[in-house]
């Protein structure tokens, strides 16, 4: 039985050589062809729709192929099934492909708005924009928001080639999702127990999140759209979970905690589909991704931590 959606996924790609206008005296839309040193276009065999440009050498593995080897692994992962939840995302016409799966049957509860879901998410590429990488990470059900890792051991990697070991990467899976279970979350558990000050959540954002570089003064300063937006969201999650924090107009120099900054930078990294933002939100999610996990691991952050 599938996990995934199969049929989304039932799409080939080919190479197919690239084309050059150049103009000749008597023929102006004289079409030459492209050096395949220089490269070669992929598209999709049954919309003929160009996905990317690659080099010849370069090989696709369809997505079906991809999938049913994560679908091995996950099986061989060791993890409990029940009631398991697996979404499907493809991008960009098909150029990107995103597995996500759920398992509620290791959910736990931190901070006593319900529970947070491992989840492992998968992405891959035929542009070659995202490598081919999982991230065992956690979901909250609160708020919808994607917990992720500053720890390199909730991350899993592995080629989808001819050599694919489907046991090796399961167990890799699987040693993501005890840390995540085991570790991971004793460390968000502290996280909820250490007090942070509003001030001290300020210059957090500042260091990491919130910051931008001048080109006047040359130097880093305060987003202070950003500084102010992730703010409002420290201090709502601290009335949420802690029963306690107001709204940044009220002034109020209130306590939170290491978890609720936590929570107001995966509130920012999770939800990207705004209309006044320009670009793709799938795209953003990535990067913002990215940038929470240099938080956790910066230095502003160890030090608040260790605290």
């Amino acid at each position: 039985m599938n996990m995934f959606d199969h049929d989304k996924l039932n799409f080939q790609v080919e190479k197919f050589p690239l084309y050059t206008p150049y103009a000749v005296p008597h023929n102006p839309s004289f079409l030459t062809q492209v050096p395949k040193e220089i490269g070669v276009g992929l598209r999709r065999v049954d919309t003929m729709e160009p996905l990317a440009i690659v080099s010849d050498s370069y090989e696709p593995t369809q997505y079906l192929t991809i999938v049913d080897q994560i679908e091995d692994a996950l099986n061989l992962a060791g993890l409990d099934l029940t009631d398991a939840d697996f979404t499907t995302n493809t991008y960009d016409s098909g150029a990107r492909m995103e597995l996500i799966a759920k398992f509620p049957a290791h959910a736990q509860d931190i901070d006593g708005t319900g529970p947070v879901i491992p989840q492992f998410v998968f992405r891959t590429s035929h542009n070659r924009t995202w490598a081919n990488n999982g991230m065992m990470g956690l979901f909250r059900a609160f708020c919808f928001n994607t917990l992720v890792s500053g720890d390199k051991l909730a991350y899993v990697y592995g080629r989808h080639t001819k050599g694919f070991d489907a046991v090796s990467f399961g167990a890799k899976i699987r040693a993501a999702s005890e840390y995540v279970a085991g570790d991971g979350l004793t460390q968000m558990k502290g996280w909820y127990n250490t007090e942070l000050s509003r001030d001290n959540a300020i210059s957090l954002f500042t260091k990491t999140l919130a910051k931008r570089f001048d080109n006047v003064k040359r130097k880093n300063v305060a987003n202070k759209v950003m500084l102010s937006n992730l703010m409002k969201t420290f201090d709502n999650e601290n009335r949420h979970v802690h029963g306690k924090g107001l709204y940044e107009k009220y002034g109020t120099q209130v306590k939170g905690s290491l978890w609720t900054a936590y929570q107001a930078a995966t509130e920012w990294s999770s939800h990207t589909a705004t209309p006044r933002m320009k670009g793709k939100a799938h795209t953003r999610k990535v990067l913002r991704e990215e940038e929470v996990k240099k938080m956790l691991v910066s230095p502003a952050w160890l030090e608040l931590e260790a605290a």
